[in-house]
């Protein structure tokens, strides 16, 4: 008998997968970290644990495509269990915390040893983002592509593009000769570019102009100088061409870098951003940001649905980090990570990055949060059936 039972079952929720083409009642099984089934009706036991998700959402664990989790090391680090994935993220893409110089320890001490599943875009600086102190591209010097070139050669399973940085306080009189050394990087690695923008040295048409396709534009709904809008609000021709090509635009909240007012002058155009994400760390993560499904409660609230926004954070970024064949969809054979919310109804404050704060009536709440098939926290009930095999 023991040998017909499935290790976990999910029932009795609203299966919300984008990346199948699913928003119905279904039941999922799970066996040794997989998912195995996904049917309706499934008999409740068939399984050694079954957790009850009735009148809640069940879908892919989320992909938070920015957040920096090098913590005790750079000073924007979280803890990417307590930050991430208790709230129902189970892998994240570190945005540049680690350079060539510092990323053998993020490897071995976060990476290696965190429950969430950890990519990473590595910094063109070598420092990465060390201390506040010091802005890691006002001396060029730290920016090289050789030894960038070899860390992510050496890294290759789990860096996944190169970052640059371009506020002008980082690169001080360097101009954007930075990015160009991160596409020199990038290029010879094949990889994809992460651009952060936002008071930039120079406008951003220049910047887009270098950027190819599938590279990243970060912090696109910024509201300082040198954004994605025109004097007179409206979406600039270069931003529109950049899409068109292949250029991906990313949230990237974080504590300076999303403006309500830029987004929504963008969304009534049809610019929607390719990714939606949190860039999550130390200085946010207790405001505005809190976390990524209380990002993606605020492009609910501006009036994207519900499956776009989870196909923004699960199959979209499952696909461009290279793991759409294991991740971001509820389906037979791909890894069993999963998070279950309850959609809330009611009167919420949520604040941007420039202060201005806004009430929405629907929060995305995680209930519980599944990862390599076990239940890693659940405020539902989890039913243990006699016996149960460890």
């Amino acid at each position: 008998m023991e040998g017909e039972l499935y290790d976990l079952m999910i029932v009795g929720g609203t299966l919300v997968d984008p990346g199948s083409g699913l928003h119905a009642l279904r039941d999922v099984a799970i066996d040794q970290g997989r998912i195995v089934a996904v049917e309706s009706g499934m008999p409740r036991d068939g399984a050694w644990d079954v957790l009850d998700a009735s009148g809640y959402l069940v879908t892919p664990g989320l992909i938070d495509m920015h957040v920096h989790v090098y913590a005790g090391v750079t000073h924007y680090g979280v803890d990417p269990d307590a930050a991430c994935l208790a709230r129902g993220v189970t892998t994240v893409n570190d945005a540049g915390s680690a350079g060539a110089d510092t990323f053998e320890g993020f490897r071995r001490y976060v990476i290696q040893v965190a429950e969430t599943r950890v990519t990473a875009f590595l910094h063109i600086s070598a420092l990465g983002l060390i201390s506040p102190l010091d802005n890691e591209l006002e001396l060029l010097k730290h920016a090289d592509p050789e030894r960038a070139i070899a860390v992510c050669e050496r890294n290759r399973d789990v860096i996944r593009g190169v970052k640059v940085r371009l506020t002008r306080t980082i690169v001080g009189n360097n101009g954007i000769q930075p990015l160009r050394l991160a596409l020199q990087a990038a290029e010879a690695l094949r990889m994809p570019l992460m651009a952060h923008v936002g008071d930039t040295p120079s406008p951003l048409g220049e910047i887009l102009a270098l950027m190819r396709p599938g590279d990243f534009l970060t912090h696109c709904f910024h509201g300082r100088p040198h954004g994605i809008l025109s004097d007179r609000g409206d979406v600039l021709p270069e931003v529109k061409e950049a899409i068109g090509r292949g250029v991906i635009f990313d949230v990237g909240h974080g504590v300076g870098s999303f403006s309500f007012d830029v987004a929504r002058r963008a969304l009534a155009t049809g610019l929607t951003p390719g990714t939606i994400s949190s860039d999550l760390h130390y200085y946010n993560a207790n405001g505005p940001v809190f976390d990524l499904p209380t990002t993606m409660s605020k492009f609910l609230l501006l009036g994207l649905g519900l499956d776009d926004v989870l196909m923004k954070t699960t199959a979209v970024p499952a696909r461009l980090l290279g793991l759409a064949d294991q991740l971001g969809a509820v389906r037979p054979g791909f890894l069993a990570d999963l998070a279950v919310f309850r959609l809330a109804e009611g009167d919420f404050e949520f604040e941007d990055s420039m202060r201005q704060r806004v009430r929405g009536k629907q929060k995305l709440e995680p209930v519980a949060v599944i990862r390599r098939g076990r239940v890693y926290r659940s405020e539902l009930r989890l039913q243990r059936r006699p016996g149960h095999r460890v």
